[in-house]
């Protein structure tokens, strides 16, 4: 057991993810309970699309539930370091720019549990997250991402909220 994945996560990740669960448990389950019962008042399960559908949204929510108690039974959680804001390591907000254009990129590094990319948290899995980790600010790099290389210069580091 001790070979299964770690998950970094922030504590305002960790708490996202038990809010989810919890969700997951004492409200969705019940409404997909509901939706199966009422399909089956319908009568022929065999042709009952919606008894179908619902059987379907249960195993997905019973899935993302064993899913979220695992990343949460082997979380690590990030924390902050002293003296250490110089350095892009995982919880930071890094600021770059793109190279020669000067378009200006932030991302904050995440575990992937919390990745949400569109809202500007990328995971340390990621080739972006990858190639700015360790470095410092005014250091240029090159990073290979599958839309192909860029070099960008980085302008700011800073603690994550």
């Amino acid at each position: 057991m001790s070979n299964e994945k770690q998950y970094p996560m922030t504590l305002a990740g960790k708490q996202k993810l038990e809010d989810e669960l919890e969700y997951l448990k004492t409200v969705k389950r019940k409404e997909v309970v509901e939706r199966i019962k009422i399909a089956r008042s319908f009568g022929d399960l065999s042709e009952n699309s919606e008894y179908d559908s619902a059987k379907e949204e249960q195993g997905f929510v019973e899935g993302r539930i064993s899913n979220i108690e695992s990343m949460l039974r082997n979380a690590v959680i990030i924390e902050e370091a002293e003296g250490t804001s110089d350095i892009v390591t995982l919880g930071k907000t890094v600021t770059f720019i793109e190279l020669p254009d000067g378009d200006e990129e932030e991302y904050t590094i995440v575990g992937s549990a919390e990745a949400d990319p569109f809202e500007g948290r990328i995971s340390n899995d990621s080739p972006i997250a990858r190639a700015l980790l360790g470095h410092k600010v005014n250091d240029v790099l090159k990073i290979s991402t599958p839309g192909g290389d860029m070099e960008v210069r980085i302008v700011s580091i800073k603690a994550d909220r």
